[in-house]
């Protein structure tokens, strides 16, 4: 078992409940379950998220970037603090240039230059790093997480929806 990202739609009025109970672990976390059990509009990119978080900007989930609209794509643009698990939200007003980032954004060139090499100096999760005969396979699943991105936060556009950002 590993730390898995999970992103899902938030209503107004669950993003309003999220924020009551942000000091609440046990409640938020139940909170967050039974929502993604109540909307169909959500995507899980298992393991890569450090991984394709580096790939689009050269920085890992521990390094902040300020104001940076694919890393909030990744890691959601307001972490839930005094939570043992990371969550994040993301408010509706960001999800356009979120949107509009990950659109624009050149994965094809970026797995050119990718580099196994590269992620275990920057010491990403997960360490996988040193199996060199799995590069095209990585690869080609920070494609498919890249994808599903895309495709969800196009979807939560239209849906005039915020995100929940969950990594545990």
């Amino acid at each position: 078992m590993g730390m898995i990202a999970n992103y899902q739609y938030l209503p107004d009025n669950e993003l309003e409940q999220i924020k009551c109970l942000s000091n609440q672990e046990d409640d938020l976390l139940d909170f967050a379950e039974d929502s993604a059990d109540t909307h169909d509009i959500l995507i899980d990119i298992d393991k890569m998220w450090d991984a394709l978080l580096f790939v689009m900007t050269g920085f890992s989930s521990s390094e902040f970037l300020d104001d940076n609209p694919l890393r909030e794509a990744v890691l959601g643009v307001t972490p839930l603090e005094d939570v043992s698990e990371y969550i994040a939200y993301t408010e509706k007003s960001r999800i356009s240039a979120i949107s509009q980032a990950l659109e624009e954004f050149d994965m094809d060139k970026a797995l050119k230059d990718f580099s196994m090499e590269a992620c275990k100096k920057a010491d990403l999760y997960p360490d996988i790093w040193d199996y060199l005969e799995e590069e095209e396979e990585i690869k080609d699943d920070i494609l498919t997480c890249f994808v599903k991105m895309k495709d969800f936060y196009k979807e939560i556009l239209n849906h005039k929806g915020n995100v929940l950002v969950t990594i545990c």
